[in-house]
């Protein structure tokens, strides 16, 4: 029988080759927001090496909106030339393209991982105002960010609506909103980050407003026939956080908001939380999710091999696999993957000579 990792997958109008999708990883690698050589060659080897879908990394919608000075950006036209040699690319050979509209919140304006990763306050060389729905850090090197006031919730959601549109104009057919990871969206998700008493705080509706507000401007312009993925966090990992009961609760709403997929992640609301990490810990999330509400998933999360994949989608538990850290250690795992599980898929025809038989 074929394997159900290389079966296709079609959502709305965009048929996916198979179920292996290149996760969003941030490179810190952008001067000013611009796309260069080194997200070509990234994401580009990962269509050569065979994924059905491909999403960039976070690309932030407004300067203010970066996890650190060097993040790939989507607020200025100008960013649209350079992702567009990219889309091209990855359609030219076979990746859907996909791009991730990310903004950090409280948790921008920091060194990049391999220099501290520690947050730079307004009053240092790069660094800049933070916002967030509270004034609350994420932690104790963080800056304190301001409060969101009505102006500058409106501005998140212009700032959404534009980079919408450039990221059509880019060439992207697929659009993930980043939710998760702890940062601005999932800060007003969880009671931790999100301590306000108006319309966008308090109540689980209430907390839920601004994600749903953005998923309709979103979807509005988003063409008919494109997917709409929502990547959520899906529990805090912590007491009085954002949990998997309303996980499953949000997910519905978003289904009736026109979202296509929930790509289930977890964590990033507090700095050092418990998790009990484990091949697939995160799966049973994605399971749920899609058993409880109908909703497609995505599984993420310490998936290394073929068969584990394969065994994830043959169980029903996801629609959709995404790699990560073993995406990075092995840009071409779907072809490697392909001749584990015997599949006969095609090779660029560059590299058929050293096809595996």
């Amino acid at each position: 029988m074929p394997s159900h990792l290389f079966s296709p997958f079609t959502l709305r109008g965009i048929e996916f080759k198979n179920r292996i999708v290149v996760s969003p990883m941030c490179q810190y690698s952008s001067v000013d927001g611009f796309a260069n050589d080194w997200h070509l060659v990234n994401l580009g080897s990962r269509a050569v090496g065979g994924a059905g879908l491909v999403l960039s990394e976070a690309a932030a919608i407004s300067p203010e909106g970066r996890i650190t000075p060097h993040d790939l950006g989507i607020w200025s036209d100008e960013h649209v030339a350079g992702l567009k040699r990219i889309t091209d690319f990855l359609t030219a050979n076979g990746a859907v393209p996909g791009i991730q509209l990310a903004h950090a919140g409280r948790k921008a304006s920091h060194n990049r991982p391999w220099e501290g990763g520690k947050g730079i306050s307004p009053t240092e060389p790069g660094g800049w105002q933070t916002v967030a729905p509270s004034a609350v850090a994420f932690a104790e090197t963080s800056p304190v960010p301001a409060a969101l006031d009505e102006e500058g919730i409106q501005k998140i959601r212009a700032d959404f609506r534009e980079a919408t549109h450039r990221a059509l104009l880019a060439g992207f057919v697929v659009a993930e909103i980043h939710a998760a990871h702890g940062y601005l969206l999932h800060q007003f998700l969880s009671p931790i980050s999100n301590q306000r008493t108006d319309q966008y705080g308090g109540s689980f509706d209430n907390r839920v407003r601004l994600l749903l507000d953005i998923v309709a401007d979103v979807r509005a312009i988003w063409p008919a026939d494109y997917p709409l993925f929502v990547r959520i966090s899906a529990t805090d990992w912590a007491e009085g956080g954002w949990t998997p009961d309303e996980s499953v609760a949000l997910s519905a709403l978003l289904k009736d908001q026109g979202v296509d997929l929930i790509d289930c992640s977890s964590g990033g609301t507090v700095p050092r939380p418990t998790i009990p990490l484990g091949p697939g810990y995160q799966v049973p999330f994605a399971e749920r999710i899609k058993r409880e509400t109908g909703m497609p998933t995505g599984a993420v999360g310490l998936i290394t091999t073929a068969e584990q994949a394969e065994a994830i989608l043959a169980a029903g538990q996801a629609d959709l696999i995404l790699l990560a850290r073993e995406s990075l250690r092995d840009p071409y795992f779907p072809l490697h993957a392909a001749h584990t599980l015997g599949e006969d898929i095609p090779w660029p025809v560059q590299y058929e000579r050293a096809k595996k038989v």
